[in-house]
């Protein structure tokens, strides 16, 4: 849960923003920062815009979203002591609204739906959102006719990342971020990908993570731990009750 929405967002019981943002560059983490204290601001703006309230289909959120990310990464810009020049930051934004959830994410972080198998009864994990990373095949078009440049290091070879056109710099491992504006002339954007999904009875949970946390960990563990945890926290609750 995002700072300020504590009373669910938009003062609605039922609304719950959460998200994640994970920072890179020498800054990063206080883009990241900066980030998170003012995204869901620069949403709530962009829902006042629309004149709508929190009752508008999913079209609509997705203008608010990106309308919201074009915002936040002009305020990264004219941030008056914040560098962000080769400093950014990731972001995967989840809204739950009622039975809908409405996703909005830039680079690499990622939000994962736990739901049963109706099959064997079991969990699976499905991946709501899309890696925006360098190679995919769209992203890397939209870089290279702006000049931008991909490819990636010997040392590296499965890491593709974003450089400038007349230097090896900075190398950025994914094609959409808040901030590194020494790329945003070279096919680098915050316009985020925009994903709505209708919740069941066999969704479970939402993991948002960033790329150190899914890649360094197979879904099905991340879901195992989640799993795990809730049954220990269920059978210390049953002790507590117990004692007292």
């Amino acid at each position: 849960m995002l700072p300020g929405d504590e009373q669910g967002f938009g003062g609605e019981e039922d609304a719950v923003l959460c998200g994640v943002f994970d920072g890179h560059g020498p800054h990063g983490h206080l883009v990241a920062r900066r980030v998170r204290d003012a995204l869901p601001l620069r949403l709530m703006s962009a829902v006042r815009a629309s004149k709508a309230g929190l009752d508008m289909n999913a079209a609509a959120w997705r203008k608010a979203f990106t309308r919201a990310y074009k915002a936040m990464d002009k305020d990264l810009r004219s941030h008056p002591t914040l560098d962000c020049f080769c400093s950014g930051s990731t972001a995967v934004t989840v809204l739950k609204l009622g039975l809908d959830l409405y996703m909005a994410n830039i680079g690499d972080s990622r939000a994962v739906l736990g739901s049963r198998d109706c099959a064997g009864g079991g969990m699976v994990a499905v991946q709501l959102t899309v890696d925006l990373k360098p190679d995919v095949p769209s992203e890397a078009e939209r870089i290279k006719k702006c000049k931008g440049r991909v490819f990636a290091l010997q040392d590296e070879p499965e890491v593709p990342r974003v450089w400038l056109p007349f230097d090896d710099a900075p190398g950025l491992a994914m094609a959409r971020a808040f901030g590194d504006f020494c790329l945003k002339d070279y096919g680098v954007i915050s316009v985020p990908d925009f994903f709505h999904w209708s919740l069941t009875e066999k969704d479970q949970f939402v993991i948002l993570a960033s790329d150190g946390v899914i890649f360094s960990t197979k879904l099905k563990l991340v879901l195992l731990f989640w799993i795990t945890s809730k049954v220990i926290l269920a059978r210390l609750d049953s002790i507590f009750n117990i004692l007292n």
